[in-house]
């Protein structure tokens, strides 16, 4: 299980608000495991707090604001994304003004100083969501999704039919190495022909080629070469980062946005909170339902398998990591029995193997950190057979754990029909 971090030592940074216009002091500072990220306005009595979270979200127009009983923060996405970027859990981001320091229009500044503090480990877990199912939001020509994975990942397709601005597609492993070297340093734009709306909306007052990069028609504008022939995709995927952070907790599993902004992130990050407000576990949710935890298609967002190699009906048992039972009714159309044998029919001794081999995956497929993967067989040892089992039996498996390590596990798988033992053995399977 990860810990939680934050950073060792206080750190500042001073600049303005590039739609404020404000000048501000920011500082990070160590916060307690559990905090999250929460920003604290030193300017007002009270220090009043707001925490970085979907909930708080107030507005999406041309950046994030959060606001807690009237007290609000514009344009947080930057600072979030390198928070979650460094791999910083908890830290507290002290605010002299409304907004924070836009540095160069990246969350570089904001990486070097997470740097600078130094990042360390707290006798806390992280907590991480996994996703189970696709989970989406769109709008118009816009969408966003996020769909199961084994690592967190963000894909993003920008397209505005731009004779400047070809269509750009990225695709990054969000990890600590990747975000600093080709995420972070991509800067915010925006298009000359928008430059007079968002002054007459009251934006961009601290606006300006030091922090910006301008798009015109047959020409870009920026104060230094553009640093990847991509990086206006480049920062979507920063902003995207920033707002899903926003879900409070760490999120496992692959976005794939196309033309996606700060409504359809923000969006897409309340959708998550609601998801994970109904689930009472990381993975597949156990249901409450008497005498079964797991149904079919519970078992089927774990297992690749399906008709006719899938031999688990149901779950309804999990001891922790130690044992699991489930339930295989056995019926007289089950497509073996035309050949195993016509005349008397009879399950095969292998596929009774089979059936305790996918009750142990739905127990150790269903973690965190096998999410995704397959459990192939190693070995198959002690097996034996003790009676035949024929249509209209229940097979009950019954997996108890010997060993469970990151790559391999072994187990003993026993099959009962009505309390006596129909078939057993010992079961190795490694992860791939």
């Amino acid at each position: 299980m990860q810990k939680q971090q934050t950073i060792k030592t206080p750190v500042c940074l001073s600049g303005v608000g590039v739609h404020t216009g404000n000048k501000t002091r920011l500082v990070f500072t160590p916060a307690p495991p559990n905090t999250g990220v929460r920003f604290v306005r030193t300017d007002i009595p009270g220090l009043p707090a707001v925490d970085a979270v979907a909930t708080n979200v107030t507005s999406v127009c041309r950046g994030t604001t959060i606001a807690c009983g009237g007290i609000e923060v514009h344009t947080v996405e930057h600072v979030l994304a390198a928070i979650r970027g460094c791999d910083v859990d908890n830290v507290v981001v002290e605010l002299d003004s409304n907004e924070p320091p836009v540095g160069d229009g990246s969350a570089t500044p904001y990486v070097r100083m997470i740097k600078s503090a130094g990042v360390e480990e707290q006798d806390a877990p992280r907590e991480e969501f996994v996703v189970v199912e696709p989970v989406w939001a769109s709008k118009d020509n816009a969408a966003i999704a996020i769909i199961p994975s084994p690592e967190y990942r963000v894909s993003y397709t920008m397209d505005f039919r731009h004779p400047t601005l070809p269509a750009q597609f990225v695709s990054f492993t969000v990890n600590e190495e990747t975000f600093e070297r080709e995420i972070a340093s991509g800067r915010t734009f925006c298009f000359y022909h928008e430059i007079e709306a968002l002054v007459k909306q009251g934006l961009i007052k601290g606006g300006s080629l030091e922090n910006a990069v301008v798009i015109g028609d047959g020409v870009i504008y920026s104060k230094e070469q553009l640093r990847f022939p991509d990086e206006f995709a480049r920062h979507k995927v920063l902003d995207l980062i920033g707002d899903m952070s926003l879900v409070g907790r760490r999120v496992r599993g692959h976005v794939i946005a196309m033309r996606s902004g700060h409504e359809l992130n923000v969006e897409l990050a309340k959708k998550l909170i609601n998801v994970m407000g109904r689930s009472t576990s990381r993975t597949v949710p156990l249901r409450a339902t008497e005498g079964m935890l797991m149904d079919v298609n519970d078992i089927k967002r774990i297992l690749p398998h399906r008709f006719p190699f899938l031999l688990v009906d149901r779950i309804i048992e999990i001891k922790g990591r130690e044992k699991i039972v489930a339930i295989k009714n056995v019926t007289a159309n089950e497509p073996f029995f035309m050949g195993h044998f016509p005349e008397r029919p009879v399950m095969p001794g292998v596929l009774i193997i089979e059936a305790l081999a996918q009750t142990t995956g739905v127990l150790m497929l269903n973690t965190p950190e096998n999410l995704g993967k397959l459990a192939f067989f190693m070995t198959i040892e002690n097996a034996k057979f003790r009676r035949p089992v024929v249509p209209g039996d229940q097979l009950r498996l019954e997996v108890d754990v010997l060993r469970w390590k990151t790559k391999t596990g072994k187990v003993h798988g026993t099959a009962l029909v009505d309390g006596q033992v129909a078939a057993e053995a010992d079961l190795g399977f490694t992860f791939v």
